[in-house]
């Protein structure tokens, strides 16, 4: 019979009475495997800290979602946002599925490409599109958004220069509730900057206007913004078509429908708050029915969804480094994994749980990373069982945004694996070594040498 785990007596205050409107106080559930992989199997042959992908939660994700839109809407297509992430192997897993490329720089772009994506499945966004990056999108026939005026008057030179022809969109900003307004990007509906740009283009020989686009902003935790949004593009694509007898080919509404995460602030749970997927569905797509153009040139809904459709899909399994009191009597666990990977953790308050069954005695605590660095810190207050030196600890919702945003800072990038949705597990990217960081730097002759 297994040993049982010793835990320090401690003195809790009790309250008597009844149970509060919030139901009891949480009971924290081990994860032990992932998709029927043992988290320890993967930690004894990967190390640790650790980041896992599921194939399989990947593309239900993807595929109730889109199911959601194309039932309510006839001609739905999503493009996968690359800069939630674009690791190779996530980005073929949505390619599979069905989705475009949505990018926001040459570098991104430069990925899609290598992965084998045409510049026509590719959607070009964000207010940085170098020369260069232009010239090939044009080249490659890239859906290109404009972001502002002198995007566009870079575009008419080039066209003109290459003697070339190009399909555009622009991006359009506008007032949906939401505040601060997302106005830096696009052109605003209100002050008729956004038609302005419309009839530049429309008047140009060689720039043809096939889209029109918005990104209202990211984790938006009420769908009525979206149908605000909807409603004014609608609005501007039938005035397009009223004066012009322009059938646009597409309205791209972006992304920004929230995850499951909890943001630091919130009183409850994201589940508990947060509208479904059907209402965001409902309110994008129900003001796409006042488009006055005929019915068989409806306009595709195009859809940029990322943190949505994979914050769930990934995990971060970590190692328990050591147990400490702060001078407050709070308890502190640090383990191997630290805000260097975890960058959201600044604004999420990620769920993290054992990676093995524990004990039933739960203490307010707070989990620090390895970091020489006191803000190194990724949930300050949590409540969660006692752990010894060596135990692992699983912190969810880590798809969106992890592995693009972190950094090699004191301590190296690890291994990142895909569960696959046959059961076998595979290395999606190595770790980071000495040898790999010391490749990209070089020592001026006169510095190599010095005694101590």
């Amino acid at each position: 019979m297994d040993k049982k785990r010793y835990e320090r007596p401690v003195i809790i205050k009790q309250y008597s009475g009844l149970m509060n409107k919030f139901g009891s106080s949480p009971v924290t559930k081990p994860m032990t495997e992932i998709d029927g992989i043992p988290i320890r199997r993967m930690v004894d042959e990967y190390g640790s800290p650790l980041f896992v992908f599921s194939e399989k939660k990947i593309r239900e994700n993807y595929r109730k979602m889109y199911r959601l839109f194309k039932t309510r809407y006839p001609k739905v297509q999503f493009s996968w946002s690359y800069k939630t992430n674009y690791m190779n192997a996530v980005c073929s897993v949505f390619h599979q599925e069905g989705a475009l490329a949505e990018v926001v720089s040459g570098y991104e772009y430069d990925r899609a490409r290598r992965l084998g994506v045409e510049g026509r499945n590719i959607i070009f966004n964000g207010p940085d599109k170098n020369t260069a990056s232009l010239e090939r999108a044009i080249k490659e026939s890239a859906k290109i958004h404009i972001d502002h005026f002198d995007e566009l008057f870079e575009i008419i030179e080039l066209t003109e220069k290459m003697n070339a022809d190009v399909d555009v969109a622009i991006r359009v900003n506008m007032d949906t509730g939401i505040y601060p307004k997302w106005d830096r990007f696009g052109f605003n509906y209100e002050n008729g900057e956004a038609m302005d740009a419309i009839k530049r283009i429309i008047k140009n020989p060689r720039l043809h206007l096939t889209g029109l686009h918005t990104h209202i902003g990211t984790y938006i935790m009420s769908a009525d913004p979206y149908r605000v949004a909807a409603s004014k593009l609608v609005n501007l694509a039938n005035e397009i078509y009223k004066q012009y007898n322009i059938v646009l080919d597409y309205i791209d509404m972006g992304g920004g429908i929230p995850s499951n995460n909890t943001l630091k602030g919130q009183y409850l749970q994201a589940e508990q708050i947060l509208p479904s997927l059907e209402d965001f569905a409902d309110a994008i797509t129900s003001p796409m029915f006042d488009l006055e153009m005929p019915h068989d040139e409806l306009p595709t809904l195009y859809l940029e969804n990322g943190r949505s459709l994979i914050d769930d899909a990934g995990y971060l399994i970590s190692s328990v480094i050591a147990n400490k009191r702060l001078s407050d009597g709070k308890r502190a666990v640090i383990i191997d994994a630290g805000v260097n990977y975890l960058f959201t953790s600044h604004w999420f308050n990620h769920k993290i749980v054992p990676g093995q069954q524990s004990g039933e005695f739960t203490e307010n605590s707070a989990v620090y990373g390895p970091l020489c660095m006191n803000i190194d810190c990724l949930r300050e207050n949590i409540v969660i069982p006692s752990f010894k030196k060596g135990d692992l600890v699983v912190i969810l919702y880590v798809g969106a945004y992890s592995v693009t945003q972190w950094m090699q800072f004191i301590t190296l990038r690890p291994n990142v694996i895909m569960v696959m949705e046959d059961g076998e597990t595979e290395l999606i990217r190595e770790n980071e070594n000495i040898e790999y960081i010391n490749s990209l730097e070089k020592v001026p002759e006169i510095l190599k040498n010095f005694s101590l």
